[in-house]
């Protein structure tokens, strides 16, 4: 057995995995929540023998006091040592959502890793001083093995300056390192290989454009296994329209809304992040509630659906043009597996590039990676459940392996 725990440490949240990857089995999973609170939810789920088809699971609830990631990680450690498996991992891989321009890879963290992702904390104050709580707290826990952080902006470090350059002043754009990073990295990265292993083709010839949607969505354009476009800039506010960030928007409106309405900067930034999107139009963030509104005629959630769609037509088309063409188009996440609305709508323009949607396989409710278009579809559309615990743990074992080699 080969053991790899990943972290996924949040502001309010620790979640965590524990996987064998000798067979890429999970044995556990689990959730700490309300970190900062003096009642915290605690959810531990040790993933039993397989019987028959099903796997019989045993989950764990408690309530215990979350007062930091400290607690949070102690409260992990006890979960594992009352309930199990035994907690004895090779190496720990840790998700850090911002890398900034300086991690294009994997990287085995050290106290100097910790420095950079503590400087980069500027980039993303929201998330990486809560990813560094949550590495600080495992190394300590476990100091004798290898730490490797997984940089959510690493898979995106391949795009050119035309792509990921804003056309403001330059000196500003440098002092204070304003460029497009791209987030969702893993997610993109995971998916377009099983693509291509999916369908039997090399990665380095495929044109692909992954839809990742979920309460968080971004759309990137691959090529030959290379991100040259993606909806997500620099922070994760940009592009598409989310669960309750607003994507893209004129900025000189935040100028008016500040000079007619007074709204702070710290106004601003909760209009966009948390009070637009789905959320803002419908009054709901989840797109199954956005979809049940649509059924009833609702005249919010109707409108919620067609700017939603509307916005993912003109990156399919854009991105169609940057990558000169596109021969696999693959939805993932919880929108883009399970919404079979949102896929049938976002593609319904594109039969111009060669996309046919087969109508019954887009609406069947096989698991796994599944082909949705049509025999004759000369884009091939896929639908690829995303694993980026299951993609951290891997990128974790391969710099693991290449520490312990030296």
């Amino acid at each position: 057995m080969t053991p790899v725990l990943v972290i996924n440490s949040g502001s309010s949240s620790l979640k965590y995995q524990l996987l064998d990857m000798d067979t890429e089995a999970v044995l556990a999973t689990g959730l700490i929540e309300r970190i900062g609170h003096e009642h915290g939810m605690r959810a531990h789920t040790v993933r039993g023998a397989a019987e028959g088809a099903a796997f019989l699971d045993a989950t764990y609830r408690d309530e215990l006091p979350v007062p930091d990631h400290d607690a949070a990680f102690a409260a992990m450690l006890d979960a594992f040592a009352r309930n199990g498996p035994a907690l004895d991992p090779t190496a720990v891989g840790h998700r850090v959502v911002h890398g900034g321009a300086r991690f294009f890879a994997p990287t085995l963290i050290t106290p100097l890793v910790e420095i950079n992702i503590d400087e980069l904390s500027v980039l993303a104050p929201l998330h990486n001083p809560a990813n560094l709580a949550g590495i600080v707290a495992a190394r300590a826990a476990f100091p004798d093995i290898p730490h490797v952080a997984v940089f959510d902006t690493a898979f995106h470090q391949t795009l050119a300056p035309a792509a990921y350059t804003y056309a403001i002043d330059a000196h500003i754009a440098e002092k204070h390192r304003i460029r497009r990073y791209g987030f969702h990295g893993t997610s993109h990265k995971y998916v377009s290989e099983i693509a291509a292993e999916f369908l039997g083709r090399p990665l380095e010839s495929l044109r692909q454009i992954v839809f990742h949607l979920g309460n968080g969505a971004s759309v990137t354009a691959i090529d030959g296994g290379r991100s040259v476009d993606t909806s997500m800039g620099f922070t994760p506010l940009e592009g598409l329209v989310m669960g309750t960030r607003s994507g893209d928007l004129d900025p000189a409106l935040l100028f008016q809304l500040a000079r007619r309405d007074g709204m702070t900067i710290d106004d601003l930034d909760a209009l966009l992040n948390t009070r637009s999107g789905l959320k803002g139009i419908a009054g709901v963030s989840d797109m199954r509630d956005v979809l049940a509104g649509v059924e009833r005629g609702d005249a919010a959630s109707v409108l919620a659906f067609d700017v939603y769609v509307h916005r993912l037509r003109a990156y399919a088309g854009a991105y169609i043009a940057q990558l000169g063409g596109v021969d696999v188009i693959s939805f993932t996440a919880g929108v883009g597996e399970n919404a079979a609305p949102v896929r049938a709508a976002a593609l319904e323009t594109l039969g111009f590039a060669g996309v046919e949607l087969d109508a019954q396989r887009n609406i069947g409710r096989e698991r796994g990676t599944r082909v949705i278009s049509t025999d004759a579809s000369a884009v091939t559309v896929l639908v690829v459940p995303t694993n980026e615990e299951l993609e951290i743990a891997h990128q974790t074992l391969e710099v693991a392996g290449r520490a312990g080699a030296h």
